[in-house]
């Protein structure tokens, strides 16, 4: 999630007059739990009379709203486990009730940077297939109340995990101008980053996300046509305080012992930050390529653990139906045969 915020605020809240009903529309939904089945395609049926019924131990790594895990359950068979990972606690709650009526679900409450660990505490070694998708939800927009939002007010929290952790909030109380701005720049790409670090922290208080857009505006002295002069601001913080970017480090990493040998890694992201990660992970394990290795003369065989990686992005009817989508990019990979060796050991 990330330069699309502005959009993705303008149309995806399907509102009355005084109440929201929070709404996600998953993305690139079809392509995604193709990819992690390892198939070109699901079965074009509603009915589910042709269900690909595939076995095995599937994770989707940030539940959201459940749109992908509900797909790929009716793809799995009824000896399958899928495995559901989310930081927010209200995606855990519905995830909690996808559970009961169905035993073949697993919640887990923390962010997928603990993969291995928590699924060795549930006995699980290895997996056929990881999914994540990496943009912020919908509903976590539309609920001004989480602060995530430069368009609605509310207070300036922005943790995907109400429920521990600083709120940005609390971290802008204490930290000092230079911090602040490389924050924005680093995590942001906010070119203006210190004329509006001292802005921000020049006000009283951080208790309305729409008195910090606000400030954030007076203080950005130029913005691109049709794009919110906070959204990179607002998206700089948010990825700090939840420490977004390790965590999909950790993830990538650990995807490579965890997967199966022929198993499959998804990966959707909306933000150069994030596909920038994927795409070097991705061609690094896939041709056993490292940058510490570029100027030996004889550089070790390093194992190659990624079949070639894909891309795919949304077709035009999704965009059409779901602007949200125009950012997301699917990178996609089968884990090779090459055991894994820790470190990167030759």
């Amino acid at each position: 999630m990330s330069d699309n915020q502005l959009e993705q605020e303008s149309v995806t809240p399907k509102a009355t007059s005084d109440k929201l009903s929070f709404v996600h529309d998953a993305v690139l939904l079809q392509e995604t739990v193709a990819a992690v089945l390892g198939v070109k395609s699901l079965p074009k049926t509603d009915d589910n009379q042709n269900s690909l019924q595939m076995s095995g131990i599937y994770v989707d790594a940030t539940f959201g709203r459940g749109g992908h895990s509900r797909l790929l359950l009716s793809q799995l068979a009824a000896d399958a486990t899928l495995i559901v990972f989310d930081k927010d606690p209200t995606a855990i709650s519905v995830a909690q009730e996808l559970a009961k009526s169905d035993s073949r679900v697993k919640v887990v409450h923390d962010s997928f940077a603990t993969l291995t660990d928590s699924l060795a505490a549930m006995g699980i070694i290895q997996v056929d297939g990881l999914m994540a998708d990496l943009g912020i939800s919908s509903p976590q927009i539309d609920d001004g109340s989480r602060g995530f939002s430069f368009m609605r007010d509310g207070a300036v929290d922005m943790r995907m995990d109400t429920s521990r952790g600083q709120s940005v909030a609390e971290w802008l109380e204490t930290v000092d101008d230079e911090t602040l701005a490389n924050v924005l720049y680093e995590f942001g790409e906010e070119r203006h980053s210190r004329r509006i670090a001292r802005a921000i922290k020049q006000m009283d208080s951080y208790d309305s996300t729409l008195a910090l857009a606000e400030v954030i505006k007076v203080a950005h002295p130029k913005w691109q046509k049709g794009k919110h002069p906070a959204t990179q601001s607002f998206q700089a913080m948010r990825i700090f305080i939840n420490n977004e970017l390790g965590d999909v480090d950790d993830f990538l990493e650990q995807s490579i012992p965890i997967l199966k040998s022929g198993g499959q890694l998804a990966v959707i992201s909306f933000h150069s930050l994030e596909d920038r990660r994927i795409k070097q992970f991705l061609q690094r394990h896939s041709k056993g390529q490292y940058p510490e290795d570029e100027n030996l003369p004889m550089p070790p065989n390093r194992p190659r653990y990624f079949s070639k990686p894909k891309r795919v992005g949304p077709s035009k009817a999704e965009t059409s139906h779901n602007p949200r989508a125009r950012s997301a990019w699917l990178r996609m990979a089968t884990r090779t045969e090459t055991d894994y060796l820790p470190d990167n050991e030759p």
